[in-house]
Parts: structure tokens; sequence; C-alpha cells
């Protein structure tokens, strides 16, 4: 019987996008895709969600690509304007699961950033601290041992558990440990999805 459910934050809750910003920055798509795609690319950000600092992680890649230092220092100076909103149908669905289930989070962030997501949505009270964050544990998924960090802290049974996150990889490793699984896609009803597994809400 499912007791608690796990949610990733980026791509589930919350809708992040360094698009959101670089998009007028450069005002040119092209230009906008080779420095995300080839200077500020998504594993030099995992660095900083694995808690290497954003000072210490814009220093070593100005060093790498200093033809871009201005583009690179802008990444995190502007950072609260990729994290551009809610995703609203999914967090419909966590009010609703508040009270009926135990809930919690599991989200590769930095230690740096995160507080700002926390000040300025108010759904995140719902979850009354129960997180984990990888800036902040030093590990990032899919690591298990990050997955073994949730487990162990609040006492949970993977058998009892749905995981929900955007990323196949973190998927695989939550279904490696035992939880039940739902991967997030652009056309995931999230509410369908778990009743599937017979949650009631």
């Amino acid at each position: 019987m499912i007791k608690n459910i796990i949610f990733d934050f980026g791509g589930v809750l919350m809708d992040w996008d360094p698009r959101y910003f670089f998009k007028t920055y450069f005002n040119d798509d092209e230009k906008m895709e080779f420095f995300l795609k080839n200077i500020a690319i998504d594993e030099w950000n995992a660095e900083q969600d694995r808690g290497r600092s954003l000072k210490e992680g814009t220093k070593i890649l100005i060093q790498q690509h200093p033809d871009w230092e201005r583009e690179i220092r802008a990444y995190y100076d502007n950072w609260p304007i990729m994290l551009k909103r809610e995703i609203p149908e999914n967090v419909e669905i966590l009010r609703k699961l508040e009270g009926k289930y135990q809930l919690f989070g599991l989200t590769n962030w930095s230690e740096e950033t995160f507080p700002f997501a926390l000040e300025n949505y108010d759904f995140f009270e719902i979850f009354g601290g129960k997180i984990v964050v990888s800036g902040t544990e030093k590990i990032i998924k899919p690591d298990k041992a990050i997955f073994e960090v949730l487990l162990t802290r609040y006492d949970l049974k993977p058998q009892e558990s749905v995981f929900i996150d955007d990323n196949f990889k973190n998927i695989t490793t939550a279904k490696s440990l035992g939880f039940e699984v739902i991967h997030i896609k652009p056309e995931t009803d999230l509410g369908e999805e778990l009743r599937k597994l017979g949650l009631n809400f």
C-alpha cells in the first residue's frame, strides 16, 4: 500500500529553464543554444547542484571560456528569472494530496539558490521541511546514495512509496530500489497516473 509520495521539483512542480533569461539576453536563438549546449552546459550546472559554490562554478567556467565571461556571470546573477513559475496542474495535485499521504521532496538543486524558491512559492510549505536537497547532501540523483538519505532520514520503505521525476535516469534508479515511479513527460496527467497506482485524493 502506498503511504509516501516523493516529488522532484524542477520539471515536476517548478518550471525552470535558463532560456527564460537568455532568450532576451541574447535576442538570438542560435547563439543562445550554442552557449547553453557548449559553454554553460547541464553537466556544469549539475556540479553546483552537487554542492560546488556558485562562485567557484562561475570562476571555473570563466577560466575555461574567458571570451564568454559576461554571459557566464549573467547565469547565476539572473537565476531567479530562469525560475519562471510553478507548474499549476501538478501543484494542484500536490495540494489535494496534502493530509492524505506523507509528502516529501528529493531534488537536485544548489543549496544557494533553493532558498529563493522556498521563499517565493508557498506550496513548498506543504512538505513541512521534509525535503532532501542535493546541494546540501553533496550527492545528486541518479546516485542511489541520495535516495538512501531520504529513506533513512524519514524511515521510509520504497515499496510503500511513489517517486515522481521528469528525468528518466532518476526514475530508473528509483525503480531499481523498489519505488513505484511516475516519469513526468509533457503529456503526463499526474493525477491520472497516481490514481492508476491506487491512490485516492
